[in-house]
């Protein structure tokens, strides 16, 4: 349910990628008064700041490379905000401006947003305000994020989204060496994220290396040599942070 300052509010959504219609479908549906988004093209195109007639709040689902471009936009006397997790509300300037970020990765249209944090910063009271009410909201629990301290956060952010897929697509690639498909290591994975989820990654962690059995492990780096020689060194740099995590919870490596 739409919140007192958004209760009232139009929004205009500038991007139609998946984020923005996600968007913008998740907010009307939570009674919220949202214009069709409109993509970074469209924008570019109309020069008299037409679209943005009666919006009260402007949300940038673009880019970051474009964020501070399509601002300059936008005409002054709404509140503007982004969802980048990485960009500052510099950007934004000279708007009172905001920012959210949801920490999920958004695939389709109709997702949720419900469960996950979602950063927050605003150069007003107001601004905060809106942005506090857009996450919960959303089902969203809002959170703060130092300026100086969003590089390390969207890190913390791309390595547990993005990088995890690299490491199962190296799973899956030397899995099809052996007819493996994909799926069938679907439960370990599933299982290795719930466990790092309840327990920290010291605590979470299971396989040849936690034990110390080098003698496995050189026989899984002789198979990689011979089926994957060019994910080697992949395997090397994971397999030395893993001997590193294990030596951290006092496993015997």
């Amino acid at each position: 349910m739409a919140q007192e300052a958004l209760a009232h509010a139009v929004v205009m959504i500038v991007g139609a990628g998946k984020m923005g219609t996600a968007l913008a479908a998740a907010l009307r549906h939570a009674g919220i008064d949202v214009r069709d988004p409109l993509s970074h093209a469209q924008m570019d195109a109309i020069d008299d700041g037409t679209p943005f007639a009666n919006a009260d709040i402007v949300l940038l689902a673009v880019p970051d490379a474009v964020i501070a471009d399509v601002a300059a936009h936008v005409p002054r006397g709404g509140l503007v905000g982004h969802l980048s997790g990485a960009t500052t509300l510099a950007t934004l300037a000279p708007h009172e401006a905001f920012s959210v970020h949801p920490l999920l990765t958004v695939t389709g249209a109709n997702d949720s947003f419900a469960g996950a944090r979602a950063s927050m910063a605003g150069t007003t009271e107001r601004a905060r305000r809106v942005a506090r009410e857009l996450a919960t909201t959303l089902g969203m629990t809002p959170i703060t994020v130092d300026d100086a301290d969003r590089a390390a956060y969207h890190a913390a952010a791309s390595i547990a989204s993005n990088f995890i897929v690299t490491v199962e697509g190296f799973a899956e690639e030397l899995a099809a060496t052996v007819g493996l498909d994909r799926r069938a290591l679907a439960p370990l994975v599933r299982a290795a994220v719930e466990n790092w989820v309840e327990h920290g990654a010291e605590d979470a962690l299971t396989g040849p290396i936690a034990r110390g059995d080098h003698t496995t492990v050189e026989r899984q780096r002789a198979a990689i040599a011979d089926a994957l020689p060019h994910r080697l060194a992949l395997f090397d740099a994971l397999a030395e942070a893993t001997r590193e995590l294990a030596a951290k919870s006092g496993r015997t490596t």
